[in-house]
Parts: C-alpha cells; sequence; structure tokens
C-alpha cells in the first residue's frame, strides 16, 4: 500500500506526540531529526541495544517482536505512519525491550535520546501523548494475550491481515508480507497459517500472488476475527 510523505517542513503531521506543539518547536524537532530510510527486511534496531532514539515513522510499516530462546519471534505490534516507536527505552534511558523489522520499505525520522528529553523539559504537554502511547501499547498486549486466549487461529490470522489493511478504504488491498512473517504476527506454524489463507482464498475474502496477499472483502476477516465493523 503507497503511502504519501507528509508536505516538506511537515514532517510531524499527524503525530500525536507532537500534535500540541507551536510551529517553531515542530520546525525545532524536525531539524534536530535525523532522516532515516529503511529496506523491506532490514532491522531498525535490535532487542538489548541502547535506546539511542525516538523513531517516528514516515512511511512503510515496521513490525515490533520478541525473541525466544529457540529463536521464535513473537510479533508484538505492527506499526504505521504517523507512529512512533522507541519511546520506552528512551523514557528510562535502558536498553531496547524488543527488535524492529521493516515489513515494507520505510522512511523515517530519528530523534536521539538528549533532544528528545530536552523537548519533554520545556514541553510538558508531551509527556501527556507520551503516557497515551504507553497505555495504547498496554492495550495492545492485552488485547494481543486475550486474543491467544479467545480467538482460534484462523480468527487471529484474519484479525493479523485486518490490521495489517490499515485505514485503506481501497476494494482491493495488497500486503507484502511473507507467510513465515504472517505466521509469528498471528501466533501459529506457517502450515496452520497457510491453511487459513487457503480456506480465506476459497470464500472470496483474498488471493495471493507469490509473497503478496491481496485482500478484497476486509469485511468478512473483520467478522471473522470478532472484529466491529466500522
Amino acid at each position: 500500500m503507497e503511502m504519501r510523505l507528509p508536505e516538506p517542513g511537515d514532517a510531524l503531521t499527524g503525530v500525536e506526540m507532537f500534535a500540541g506543539l507551536e510551529p517553531e518547536v515542530r520546525q525545532r524537532v524536525i531539524a534536530a531529526a535525523v532522516p532515516r530510510t529503511y529496506r523491506k527486511g532490514q532491522l531498525l534496531f535490535v532487542e538489548n541495544d541502547p535506546g539511542e532514539s525516538l523513531i517516528v515513522l514516515r512511511r512503510g510499516a515496521v513490525a515490533v517482536f520478541r525473541t525466544a530462546p529457540t529463536g521464535e519471534r513473537a510479533v508484538l505490534s505492527v506499526i504505521r505512519p504517523p507512529d512512533v516507536l522507541g519511546e520506552v527505552s528512551l523514557l528510562d534511558a535502558s536498553t531496547r525491550s524488543a527488535s524492529a523489522e521493516a515489513i515494507e520499505d520505510c522512511a523515517a525520522l530519528a530523534l536521539s535520546r538528549p533532544a528528545f528529553m530536552e523537548l519533554v523539559h520545556s514541553n510538558p504537554r508531551i509527556l501527556d501523548a507520551v503516557m497515551r502511547s504507553l497505555g495504547g501499547l498496554i492495550r495492545r498486549l492485552t488485547e494481543q494475550n486475550a486474543d491467544h486466549v479467545f480467538l482460534d487461529l484462523p480468527g487471529r490470522v484474519a484479525k493479523t491481515l485486518v490490521r495489517l489493511a490499515g485505514e485503506s478504504q481501497a476494494p482491493m488491498i495488497t500486503i507484502e508480507l511473507n507467510q513465515s512473517q504472517l505466521a509469528e504476527m498471528a501466533g501459529g506454524s506457517r502450515q496452520s497459517v497457510n491453511q487459513a489463507i487457503g480456506s480465506f482464498a476459497n470464500r472470496g475474502w483474498l488471493r495471493t500472488e507469490g509473497r503478496r496477499i491481496v485482500v478484497t472483502d476486509v469485511s468478512a476477516l473483520r467478522r471473522r476475527a470478532g472484529m466491529a465493523e466500522r
């Protein structure tokens, strides 16, 4: 799914954490941030890396995940613009609590911890936005735990696809994701996830094109996942 970049000079458009700042302060944030690009499959950071920067995602999608000692991965969330990631380790000056991988080509801004903390001290309203961001993370993790209790695997696959589809209203939504990544996100084996995808394809809810999944009926997937219609 192609997402347009904000207009030049307005790189923080839609980013809730900075929405309450005066225009001149926003420009200082933009000036202090470093533009970054990440290719699909590239790691932004790895669990236990130093938490050196806040990343504002401007284009693309990033999977945030934890890795078990066995090498298995559990995807905690998928971040899309205009969300941010990395705020937890910035606040407590600790190492990264999870890893992050670009699942689409991405463009981002990286704001260093010193610049971020200076901004927080001079603009206390940002703390409210940071707390809302952390609250959202906790809610997502709570929902994820509930999904593993109350949803069967096909339901979790359907919910994962709906989340990856995002806010798009297009009749067909292309998701660039391989089956191993989808299995990690849904919390199932690749074989079981493939069976669920095949079942959805037989019902006309989606089709596969190589490593792409083209969703043709988001409403049906939402119903299968037990999600409310929008």
